[in-house]
């Protein structure tokens, strides 16, 4: 039976008004596309000059007709995040942001880590979700909104971390670079490019197959799952959690301001009565909450989800790269596994910068071990306990035991991918 043009017209709004009330990160661009008849209301030789009209007059949201790959890691600081990013940006056909939503959290919520408000979560993480739809779509024009100061003809110096971004880096967005400069250290690829054309940037994103970006910023899978519903994007995230306990030993040392009376427990065996216990049950109950969320499985993410140990990617490198390019389904390239072969096997001296990834990762991911004292294992052990079990990471129970390394603290654990 054939369907009258006024039927899939109001199919077609109303298939609109159902989207629009579950995807609320729309923002104001987006593609176009026909609307499909459906097959089980409309027969197969439906009126041509209807269906032209319709296209015409009420376009449509469609699902990602790009093919692209959109891939978040979805982390936590001092949990490996910088060098999983580096397992995209050094890949040829993957356009990788390093931390773009630094900008929507110091100009939307500038104290937000001093902050407890749900109000001010709910205004980061709306803002975020925005400005991840709009960077996935390949229209960086829009953190013009939330770098400060405000981009001039679309150029700008004050992109936070660009010289971590290998696109960035390259022509055609640099084009002062040589056959020489294809390795730049981060700081040397700022001062040789000079400011961002985020013109040319957006040029190269869409010259990319895939978009990837790296967060910090977002507390729970949960978060994201506007996103992962849209269906004009095919998200794929990839969480990548991290002992507790070597999360807090990065932290104590890195930033040593903030983390200050961690460290004075750490050094006078004394803890103080002021300690900011939240800095690490925060952390515990966000991995809680997010991991309990993906190995539930539900059914909006079925095939958009990967659990990803760090100590497992420390000590396996490259199967476990392997492993998550094969969730993603992009081939892995050689630029890739020559990236992890050279920075991999570093020695101490490797590691200088506090964000730096050429280090020897199997023994960066036991260094906790010996840089807490057994009373703040003990205490972040009972702290953390049901994460730490949910993770598989074992509790020591003696000083010995903790220095031990003989004694593996991480259990065999298969996170199998949701597909």
């Amino acid at each position: 039976m054939q369907c009258s043009w006024k039927a899939v017209l109001l199919l077609a709004l109303a298939s609109i008004a159902i989207q629009y009330t579950a995807i609320r990160t729309f923002t104001a661009k987006s593609f176009h596309s026909c609307p499909i008849p459906n097959p089980v209301n409309c027969s197969l030789n439906q009126d041509t000059d209807v269906a032209d009209r319709l296209c015409d007059e009420n376009p449509t949201f469609p699902y990602n007709l790009s093919r692209k790959t959109h891939v978040l890691i979805l982390a936590t600081t001092r949990s490996g995040s910088s060098f999983v990013g580096q397992l995209f940006n050094q890949h040829f056909d993957v356009f990788y942001l390093f931390e773009p939503l630094y900008h929507v959290q110091y100009t939307l919520i500038p104290k937000l880590t001093q902050s407890k408000s749900t109000t001010d979560r709910r205004v980061m993480l709306g803002a975020s979700r925005d400005l991840l739809r709009s960077l996935y779509d390949c229209d960086l024009y829009f953190l013009e909104n939330y770098i400060k100061p405000q981009p001039v003809n679309h150029t700008t110096d004050r992109l936070f971390r660009r010289g971590a971004s290998k696109a960035l880096c390259s022509p055609p967005v640099c084009e002062s670079l040589g056959a020489v400069d294809l390795h730049l250290e981060e700081g040397d690829c700022v001062k040789k490019c000079g400011t961002l054309n985020l013109t040319l940037a957006t040029e190269s994103c869409r010259e990319h197959g895939h978009v990837a970006i790296k967060t910090v910023r977002v507390p729970e899978v949960s978060d994201l799952r506007a996103l992962v519903e849209d269906p004009r994007l095919n998200l794929k995230v990839i969480q990548l959690v991290r002992d507790p306990r070597g999360i807090l030993a990065s932290r104590s040392e890195t930033f040593r301001d903030t983390y200050r009376l961690w460290r004075i427990w750490d050094g006078t065996g004394r803890k103080p009565y002021n300690l900011d216990v939240t800095q690490l049950t925060t952390v515990c109950e966000d991995f809680w909450n997010s991991v309990s969320t993906g190995l539930n499985r539900p059914p909006w993410l079925k095939g958009k989800y990967m659990l990803v140990r760090y100590e497992d990617l420390a000590r396996n490198p490259m199967k476990k790269t392997e492993e998550i390019y094969d969730f993603l389904g992009i081939p892995m390239d050689s630029n890739v596994e020559r990236w992890i072969q050279n920075n991999t096997r570093g020695d101490r001296s490797s590691s200088k910068h506090k964000y730096g990834t050429v280090r020897n990762s199997a023994a960066t991911a036991e260094k906790w071990r010996f840089r807490l004292s057994y009373e703040i294992v003990a205490f972040t052990q009972h702290a953390c306990q049901q994460v730490l079990a949910q993770l598989g990471y074992k509790t020591a129970g003696s000083e010995e035991e903790l220095k031990n390394l003989s004694i593996s603290l991480v259990e065999e654990r298969d996170f199998l991918p949701f597909s």
